[in-house]
């Protein structure tokens, strides 16, 4: 039941975080229109590539390490205490450099300093700490209080196309307090330590090789829009932005398993239990299929007047590009699965690595000639592919550690349940009214639709459902 309550925490807040700026982003892109928008997603993509350095693979890692000592209180607060010295290291040497870059960079300037908000608010994270212990609510309360405020004060004081940069700061800000919440139960959760017994360095090395992978996913993450800012224009990196954070927002109830399962197959690792490590993983993997088939199906069938309504005149082409980037939602559950969930715990960053090294490769090679030729549709096309590089390699790592026929058992009836979802949906989407009453009728016939055939199809998911129940009314 932990595991469930911590996976509950984690979706609500994973939620909430990308729900609040959607929510705030129907005000915005019709207050900073597409330009502002535009700027605002191009400048923070480079911001990322600072922040990038800054973190240092720490947010795994530290996860990890801190499952694996989290029953001796001594030498949790050792190791917490010796990561975030080279966290707080690594963020400055990552201040200096952009101090440097902004000697050379001068176009966007206002945008960018406003932007480095965000490289200061790397610091003072620590939500690894309370994830590798498997306390989710102080994060999730907390910081959502935070989110909450910074949604109320976009509203209050971003007012016209030239607030920009205010709007910029409003969710840096929010960014930097959200992190500092965490600090004070640092002092009631840790024992002291003597600082003179602490050695850092060990733990730089072991970060690199989860921080190679962080920059591969990077690549693929922020380079499509610093890509597009670049070879069409700044407007064309507002839209996948906005393209993205709808698809992030329906990822984030798949991929919140990752952050609660990480620490939890990492301390049955640690304690040798191989086969419960694998029972986990097939019951992760088949939850994940049930809920990653339906949402891409789903998000694909009404993209196309979603985002238009959504967002406002002008945002049309978000529509088709969430309709070819909702593959990525089944592509990413299932990598993050198998790599976060699997890999890593088991010490194997090298077959981690290399799957999203691969992703990045493919990404940077595709994305040349097909924004050449398609603009934001080329670029969605080639996340798409790397995602799916990403995950076919991840497969080939684990087929010897792995039953395919348990991990797959239960796949083609998500995918047959989900695809007749599909063309009932996106016909009703086409041939319907285009109201958000029709939109809300439209989602909720698909979820009971999907939920029918899954039903009638006996899923795995409908035994686990009934066993959750059972043992819940049990007690």
């Amino acid at each position: 039941m932990k595991v469930i309550k911590n996976y509950l925490y984690n979706v609500g807040y994973q939620v909430l975080a990308i729900i609040v700026p959607l929510i705030t982003s129907a005000y915005v892109s019709r207050v900073l229109r597409p330009a502002g928008v535009g700027a605002n997603s191009f400048t923070n993509s480079i911001i990322q590539y600072f922040i990038l350095f800054a973190s240092m693979g720490i947010g795994y890692y530290g996860n990890r390490q801190i499952a694996y000592v989290r029953e001796n209180r001594e030498k949790m607060a050792k190791t917490f205490w010796e990561i975030q010295i080279v966290k707080t290291i690594m963020t400055l040497v990552s201040c200096i450099a952009f101090v440097v870059f902004m000697i050379f960079y001068t176009r966007q300037a206002n945008y960018m300093w406003a932007q480095s908000i965000n490289l200061i608010a790397v610091a003072f994270d620590i939500s690894w700490f309370y994830e590798g212990i498997e306390n989710f609510k102080v994060t999730v309360l907390k910081n959502s209080f935070v989110k909450i405020v910074s949604m109320i004060a976009i509203f209050v004081f971003i007012k016209n196309p030239s607030d920009v940069t205010l709007y910029i700061i409003v969710l840096a800000i929010s960014t930097l307090l959200g992190n500092l919440t965490l600090w004070p139960n640092i002092r009631r959760d840790l024992p002291k330590v003597n600082y003179r017994m602490l050695n850092p360095w060990p733990h730089f090395l072991p970060m690199i090789e989860l921080f190679v992978p962080q920059i591969a996913i990077q690549v693929y993450v922020q380079l499509n829009r610093t890509m597009l800012g670049v070879m069409v224009n700044e407007t064309a990196a507002g839209f996948y932005q906005y393209s993205d954070s709808l698809v992030k927002m329906t990822l984030a109830l798949v991929t919140a398993t990752g952050t609660v399962m990480l620490p939890h197959v990492a301390n049955a690792f640690s304690k040798g239990n191989m086969n419960q490590v694998n029972a986990m993983l097939y019951k992760s993997f088949d939850f994940v299929s049930s809920m990653a088939y339906p949402m891409m199906f789903g998000l694909a069938a009404v993209s196309l007047t979603l985002a238009p309504k959504y967002y406002g005149p002008g945002y049309g082409p978000v529509g088709k590009a969430m309709m070819i980037e909702s593959f990525v939602i089944l592509m990413i559950g299932w990598s993050n699965v198998l790599g976060v969930q699997y890999l890593l715990p088991i010490h194997k960053q090298r077959e981690f690595t290399i799957s999203v090294t691969l992703g990045a490769f493919v990404n940077v090679i595709l994305n040349v000639p097909l924004i050449y030729l398609w603009g934001l549709n080329g670029a969605m096309v080639a996340t798409s592919i790397s995602e799916l590089s990403v995950t076919a390699y991840q497969l080939f790592a684990v087929r010897h550690l792995l039953n395919f026929k348990d991990l797959f058992h239960g796949s083609w009836k998500y995918f047959i349940s989900s695809f007749l979802m599909f063309i009932v949906v996106f016909w009703m989407n086409r041939n319907l009214r285009d109201t958000w009453l029709m939109m809300f009728v439209e989602i909720l016939g698909g979820v009971l639709i999907y939920g029918v055939l899954v039903i009638v199809l006996r899923a795995p998911i409908v035994a686990q459902a009934k066993m959750l129940i059972r043992n819940r009314f049990s007690k």
